[in-house]
């Protein structure tokens, strides 16, 4: 039955992005809630507190070594329904932790359950395309995903104003459940036979050693990190700049939503670009108005008390515009030359730019306790780094043309 099923591109891209939404439901829901499960289950720093954005992610790091090559072995299907039976019962942990440390295991394994759909549903789309139609595929599939970053803040102030943050856990967990009859109903297996492969120790050693061998697969990737990993600092420290430092309580969801809008905006435009003008094009542009964007923010306010709230929404508005010409296109074009093994090539190159971003993330979001400021110097450190490895990319690549 499942192989006879059909879907219009645009029930794909939006089942799809809805795989990928749940991660962005996990961490986005939980923000405007941090301070008061920190006080329930006893943290007494408020740094702390951004573990429970950052541990996610920890999971989704390591959650793709598993799930990606099963998913070559087993299929794209069977290994989604994996990852979301796991992350429905480390939600239970979650509801039911008493102190940090119970809480934070919960978080990771929530992490690598969501890991194999946002893993996974990478996979169904290089399964399904490949080249610049593969980065418009996924641009749009972004700008669907940007929707629940738009309302999930204000959906978890929601249900803290009307309930508790235990019910923020158990939307989760009924959303997750609609996602994946929705995905057994509408999705046709894209693993075709021919290119399923049995899974060994030795055949992932094989295939890891094949993926290391792509130089622009793994440049890509570790720019990802980079830019993952200061977007990340934001994600942790959102509600403690806007709530702690500029006493916004009520207003964050709606600034939250806003700056989410902002990648929104330039996700979809990149879909309408990409095609004309190409992801390298664009990631290079993006990257250079990233770093610039960033170093003016340090240029102007080092060493000085936060500008006034607007200029600070201007300069993280163009930060994030620059980052939705990014996150789509240094995916695909760390996927474009791995087809052949888009499993595991998922799944490592998730785990590299996710471990990557963990560290750049606790790191960074230690230093935000009075001032923004810190991580705009993260922003323009990590930007740096990422345009100083393309740089590199550009040269290898054409000292190799040269070459031939």
């Amino acid at each position: 039955m499942q192989k006879n099923i059909s879907t219009s591109q645009f029930e794909f891209v939006a089942l799809m992005a809805s795989l990928m939404s749940v991660v962005a439901l996990a961490i986005d829901a939980l923000l405007p809630a941090l301070q008061i499960i920190g006080i329930s289950i006893g943290t007494t720093n408020i740094v702390d507190n951004q573990l429970l954005i950052t541990m996610i992610f920890l999971g989704l790091g390591f959650g793709p070594l598993v799930f990606g090559p099963l998913s070559d072995s087993l299929g794209r299907k069977p290994v989604v329904y994996m990852g979301f039976a796991l992350f429905i019962g480390a939600s239970f942990i979650c509801v039911n932790a008493t102190s940090l440390e119970m809480m934070v295991i919960g978080r990771i394994l929530q992490g690598a359950g969501l890991s194999a759909p946002r893993t996974i549903s990478i996979a169904i789309i290089r399964d399904m395309y490949s080249g610049d139609y593969m980065a418009r595929i996924m641009s749009f599939v972004t700008v669907v995903f940007i929707l629940v970053p738009v309302v999930a803040p204000a959906m978890g102030k929601f249900v803290l104003d009307y309930y508790n943050w235990h019910g923020i856990f158990y939307i989760q967990v009924i959303i997750s459940m609609l996602v994946t009859l929705w995905f057994w109903r509408r999705q046709p297996e894209t693993l075709s036979i021919e290119n399923k492969k049995v899974f060994t120790r030795k055949g992932f050693l094989g295939e890891f050693k094949e993926l290391i061998k792509f130089k622009k697969t793994i440049g890509f990737t570790v720019i990802q990190g980079f830019i993952t990993g200061s977007f990340m600092v934001y994600l942790s420290s959102s509600q403690q700049i806007f709530q702690n430092q500029y006493d916004l309580k009520e207003e964050f969801p709606f600034i939250f939503a806003g700056l989410a809008i902002s990648i929104g905006a330039a996700v979809f435009l990149n879909g309408v670009l990409v095609i004309k003008y190409g992801m390298e094009k664009l990631v290079t542009g993006a990257l250079i108005s990233f770093f610039v964007v960033s170093a003016t923010y340090v240029g102007l306010f080092y060493n000085t008390f936060n500008p006034d709230i607007r200029i600070l929404l201007l300069f993280f508005a163009l930060q994030f515009f620059s980052i939705g010409f990014l996150f789509g296109n240094l995916r695909a074009l760390a996927m474009e030359p791995v087809g052949h093994i888009a499993g595991i090539a998922a799944a490592v190159t998730g785990f590299i730019s996710t471990i990557m971003a963990v560290p750049i993330s606790i790191y960074i979001g230690g230093f935000i306790a009075e001032t923004a400021l810190p991580l705009f110097v993260g922003f323009s450190i990590c930007a740096a780094l990422g345009v100083s490895l393309l740089i590199y990319l550009k040269i290898d690549e054409k000292r190799r043309i040269s070459n031939l």
